[in-house]
């Protein structure tokens, strides 16, 4: 890092620790929900059975408010927990009143909450509303953790993992859940007596679900201002620092017939590991990852004219995402992490080692700084990336964030000057992000600004907006600005790079956004609706003389069914002004021009909690100069928690009038999964793709032997599906892991 940079990341470093934060330590609505907790000397056996005496002795939380399908009166059945600590774990026990069989749609881990019944913790321990920890465990023991942040657009990727136990048992008329959360594995201040704290119950037999606190319909039930208050007494355990350590070895025989490679048989090993630096600041270390287990990119047919957004998989760069990913919005995020590892068509590229620093340096201040190393793949020179960004908490639910970005690639200074862009990209930015007490007003500013070799004008990104809602009424609101020189070198834009069919390359080109969506909720008390949503939404892009490059505008209804089925009707109208000429089917180009179309989209899901469930879309109307047919369906059977078989199928129909031709793309994603306990899994995905003439089979058998540790036997297949069956590549590959604490 230079002198410049680093004398102003010092200078941000001291601005933001000079902020005075006026939240109090208590809202008016933490008043109203307390809980203390004492601690216990006793030995805990963590076994579903709450038989130790102190049990009966401790505070019970109790009477949870309905939070879904509406906040009208009690839960329909009762939850109590009660919770105790020591000098290294803190304790739950759950009493879930209950008959029947529990409905649990995996035995996976990191399932989450959907359609499952179990209980959630959500500990906020800086009590400061703005990240946090989420617990979720099923009726049957299979337990799901995650990271919560104060960004609205989050929910859990259920993608951060620690350490921590839990038993389940079942009396009839109610279960127990025992869960035991070792202090080391979550941060907190010592000297912070005062703890953000709520509890979730979801009933899926009811298709209910309930939170200690009440929390308004229009917020996630984890939502972290909505949070009770849980009282230490006069202090709290000191965390001791700890090290995890998690080795790994793995090996592969493949052969790729497509680049006319033999078979070839490689061994590969590494590790990650975690070092608590101190209470609350973690360091992640990783060198030779490998993510040979992560599930393939489930693919999708794309009927626009840009690139579209692939989520990231890989859990070294989901844990602690927010700190990096939530720059920006959706269709713009100057980080985007599968920049690093992988190129622009998904192929793996080498990363040696990496780094990671984040947490918290004060009760206000967040941190995050991350560096990782590429090597050299064939062409593809190594790359650096680093990333650093700052998070401030002010006023009393705000937040101010700032970054830095920079991508070095180490080519030559001959190729360099041939190609000066390729040699380096860096990003800097600054957010503010305002809400009020409650949550019901949220606003947002945003300045980014890009850094590339000879550019020195056009490299601005700019956004504003805000957000407002109550139990009936939500209203968004957004307008951005983005230069054509705005490079994101670790990020992804959608819509900069415009192609022109005709000349087989891609024109950079600045645009404007304008997004406003007006929705109205009804929450019914009595009949088959559960809720249903009205909206009315249109989303802009201008070019940069403010004529119209593309207008979409949706008018679209959700009826929601308290048997857990879903419907939805969408009319939407779209205007294109078509610079380049582009093709949907290989033939002649659509010319240059504007164009005005309409579509209806239908779509339907039944009660998923049965053993037999359908989903199904139906989109038709035109497309551009022509028509488009499009119908995807799929047929789900659960052999509830052990086996579950998805039969998914997409077709879409495109004609255009001559000489513009028409296609056919078809997408066939069967998936099967077998559960044989809640440590021995085996899934198989397959998909056939005519769109990215492409037919995969990914098939992996997942056994956790010990908590955290895993071994993982993976086999995959990729063909053409033109000509087809012709074989690409294919692969078996194992890893071999085991998680240290020392």
């Amino acid at each position: 890092m230079s002198h410049f940079r680093l004398k102003h990341t010092i200078f941000i470093i001291i601005l933001f620790s000079s902020l005075t934060i006026r939240a109090q330590n208590i809202s008016e609505f933490q008043k109203g929900y307390q809980l203390n907790i004492q601690s216990t000397s006793a030995k805990i056996k963590i076994d579903g059975i709450l038989d130790e005496p102190f049990w009966a002795s401790t505070e019970v939380a109790k009477d949870f408010k309905k939070k879904y399908p509406n906040d009208i009166g009690e839960a329909k059945r009762k939850t109590e927990v009660r919770f105790t600590y020591d000098n290294e774990n803190i304790y739950f026990g759950f009493k879930v009143y209950d008959s029947g069989t529990a409905i649990s749609r995996s035995l996976k881990r990191d399932i989450g909450y959907e359609m499952s019944d179990g209980v959630g913790i959500m500990l906020d321990p800086l009590n400061k509303k703005t990240n946090g920890f989420f617990f979720f465990l099923s009726a049957l023991n299979v337990q799901s953790e995650d990271q919560l942040s104060l960004s609205f657009q989050d929910k859990p990727s259920w993608s951060w993992d620690t350490k921590w136990f839990s038993a389940t048992k079942d009396y009839g008329t109610y279960w127990i859940a025992e869960i035991m959360i070792p202090l080391k594995s979550i941060r907190y201040d010592p000297k912070q007596l005062q703890w953000g704290i709520n509890f979730l119950r979801a009933d899926a037999k009811s298709n209910e679900y309930s939170t200690w606190t009440k929390v308004p319909p229009i917020f996630k039930g984890y939502d972290l201002g909505y949070m009770g208050l849980l009282n230490w007494p006069a202090s709290t355990p000191t965390r001791k620092n700890n090290i995890i350590l998690l080795p790994f070895i793995s090996g592969a025989s493949a052969e790729d017939q497509e680049n006319r490679k033999s078979l070839n048989n490689t061994a590969s090993g590494g590790f990650d590991a975690k070092v608590a630096l101190n209470a609350s600041l973690n360091l992640d270390l990783t060198v030779n990852p490998d993510f040979s287990q992560v599930e393939v990119d489930q693919q999708v047919t794309n009927l626009t004219r840009f690139d579209i957004f692939l989520p990231e998989r890989r859990g070294f760069f989901l844990e602690n995402s927010d700190l990096f990913s939530n720059f920006g919005m959706p269709f713009i995020r100057p980080f985007y992490s599968r920049t690093i590892g992988l190129d622009k068509d998904g192929n793996k590229i080498p990363i040696l080692f990496g780094a990671r620093m984040s947490g918290n340096l004060d009760r206000a201040t967040r941190i995050g700084i991350m560096n990782m190393q590429t090597g050299k793949q064939g062409n593809y020179a190594a790359e650096n990336f680093s990333a650093i960004t700052l998070q401030r908490s002010v006023l009393k639910r705000s937040v101010i964030k700032t970054y830095f970005l920079n991508r070095e690639n180490s080519i030559s200074e001959a190729e360099a000057k041939k190609n000066p862009l390729d040699k380096y990209g860096r990003n800097a930015g600054v957010t503010f992000e305002y809400s009020n007490t409650s949550g019901t007003f949220s606003s947002w500013t945003d300045l980014h600004k890009s850094f590339k070799a000879d550019i020195n004008d056009d490299d601005i990104y700019a956004s504003t907006g805000f957000m407002t809602q109550s139990k009936h009424w939500s209203y968004i609101t957004l307008i951005g600005s983005l230069g054509k020189n705005y490079y994101t070198d670790m990020g992804f834009v959608q819509g900069i790079d415009n192609y022109d069919a005709i000349r087989d390359t891609s024109i950079r080109i600045g645009f404007k956004n304008l997004f406003n969506s007006l929705s109205y909720r009804l929450l019914p008390e009595k009949g088959p609706i559960a809720r249903m949503v009205l909206q009315l939404e249109s989303f802009a892009t201008l070019h940069p003389d403010n004529s119209i490059n593309q207008a979409d505008n949706k008018l679209g209804t959700d009826f929601q069914f308290k048997n857990a089925s879903n419907f939805g009707l969408d009319f939407k109208n779209t205007i294109v002004n078509l610079i380049y000429p582009i093709s949907f089917t290989g033939e002649v180009p659509l010319p240059a021009g504007q164009y005005v179309f309409n579509q209806i989209q239908i779509d339907y899901f039944s009660d998923m909690r049965k053993s037999f469930g359908i989903e199904g879309k139906l989109n038709i109307g035109q497309f551009y100069n022509g028509q488009v047919k499009g119908i995807a369906m799929g047929i789900t059977y659960r052999n509830q928690p052990h086996f579950n078989i998805l039969l998914s199928a997409q077709f879409n129909n495109i004609v255009f009038p001559n000489p513009y031709g028409s296609t056919n793309l078809v997408l066939l994603q069967p998936r099967i999964e077998w559960n044989f306990s809640t440590k021995l899994f085996w899934t198989t995905f397959v998909q056939y793709n005519t769109q990215s003439n492409n037919f995969n089979i990914n098939s992996r058998l997942q056994y956790r032997y010990k908590p955290m540790s895993d071994f993982y036997l993976v086999y995959t297949d990729n063909y053409f599906t033109d000509p087809l069956f012709k074989n690409k590549n294919r692969a078996l590959i194992f890893k071999f892991s085991y998680w240290f604490n020392l």
